[in-house]
């Protein structure tokens, strides 16, 4: 049986950016990973809908006054950028 870890490695995305986007599509996390997955296959288009994905869910918890919640998603997408830089 494969596991929800082993649906978010084959995804390429942490654990964070697979719940980021898991927060923003309203999906679980195995769907979030195999949506993810489906992004990052074309990174000229994955990347940014992923950081945009990851821009909203900083503002919505900002908005909602959860900012430690809001610097845990700031520090997941500092590391997606990271690993995944736009030319």
């Amino acid at each position: 049986m494969i596991s929800i870890e082993d649906c978010i490695a084959l995804c390429g995305l942490t654990r964070e950016e697979v719940d980021a986007v898991a927060e923003h599509e309203h999906l679980p996390e195995a769907a979030a990973s195999a949506l993810a997955s489906w992004l990052m296959e074309n990174e000229d288009t994955g990347v940014p809908a992923i950081s945009d994905m990851l821009r909203d869910d900083v503002r919505a918890a900002i908005k909602e006054g959860n900012h430690a919640h809001a610097a845990e998603l700031l520090a997941a997408l500092r590391h997606f950028l990271a690993e995944h830089p736009r030319q």
